[in-house]
């Protein structure tokens, strides 16, 4: 079957990025940056706290967490809830325990169906990030500027103190960061194109992001990957201590990674977040911190 007309058509493709919020700048071409506080590397904990509904809509295609069998998938649906009312509790505890804060990406509809918890995250310290309206509400292309601009609306309605953002499935379209920075939001958590965080250029000012690793995520390799939990812990701890080794070379560098209440919460695996926490909390030249402490921390950079 032949190729329809259009494939080739690529209205984004141009000389440089195919976007047009960063410019080329590899790491070999740039001065080191030195934080105030001294640290060689600071690491993020995202945790996502996430609404699915028992029949989400394919449009431009399901949450890779959503229901998996035909409606109503009360298995599934139960796992993902069992994170909001167990796992995630199970995790604010060992980051208490660890004194580690840190960014809790939060649906507008979890907020409105689960307050108690909301309230446990702010009285825990950790940073509150607005994470669209739920699982089922996809930032794409193929939506109209009044319909993001509404979506968002919604959510900034539910999370008027935030200033992060974090899209459900962590998808945008090509105009997603200008309405977030019109919607006065100043970082996001959806991209990973560095080792430190980066101002991206957008027409209503800039949107600053942190590598958040998708590579080191635990539903990509406990679930998606089937990696065992130590393996998880493994990665995380190597990619700490590789980034504070490189750090007279390349200077100071960040990152982020999710541990997700319904995968990491589990009970079998608490033994990877602690061993985690513990090994990066004791890492000589490395930070945790919320997203919003790390980029303001390289916002502040000395060269």
């Amino acid at each position: 079957m032949p190729l329809p007309p259009d494939y080739l058509t690529y209205p984004h493709r141009k000389h440089g990025m195919d976007n047009p919020h960063y410019g080329w700048e590899p790491a070999d071409r740039r001065a080191a940056l030195q934080l105030a506080s001294g640290a060689k590397c600071l690491v993020t904990i995202i945790v996502p706290l996430e609404f699915f509904p028992l029949n989400p809509p394919a449009t431009p295609f399901k949450h890779p967490g959503a229901m998996k069998t035909p409606y109503p998938d009360f298995r599934h649906y139960s796992t993902r809830d069992y994170g909001n009312r167990v796992g995630a509790y199970r995790l604010l505890r060992e980051l208490a325990a660890a004194g580690v804060s840190a960014s809790f990406a939060v649906n507008a509809q979890v907020a409105e169906r689960y307050p108690p918890l909301i309230e446990a995250v702010r009285k825990g310290g950790h940073e509150v990030v607005a994470h669209g309206l739920s699982t089922a509400h996809i930032h794409h292309d193929g939506l109209s500027e009044v319909d993001e601009r509404a979506l968002i609306g919604r959510v900034r309605a539910a999370f008027p103190e935030a200033t992060s953002w974090m899209s459900p499935a962590r998808n945008e379209s090509y105009r997603t960061l200008e309405l977030l920075a019109e919607a006065g939001f100043t970082s996001c958590l959806d991209w990973e194109a560095d080792q430190r965080p980066m101002a991206f250029a957008t027409k209503n000012g800039p949107v600053w992001t942190l590598p958040h690793l998708g590579e080191l995520g635990d539903f990509k390799l406990l679930i998606d990957r089937s990696q065992s939990e130590d393996a998880w812990a493994d990665q995380i701890i190597e990619a700490a201590r590789y980034q504070v080794s490189r750090y007279e070379i390349e200077g100071a560098s960040a990152f982020a990674f999710t541990m997700t209440p319904y995968v990491a919460g589990q009970p079998f695996r608490i033994h990877a977040v602690r061993r985690i926490l513990g090994a990066l909390s004791e890492m000589d030249g490395l930070e945790m911190c919320t997203a919003t402490d790390s980029i303001q921390a390289f916002q502040g950079a000395t060269v």
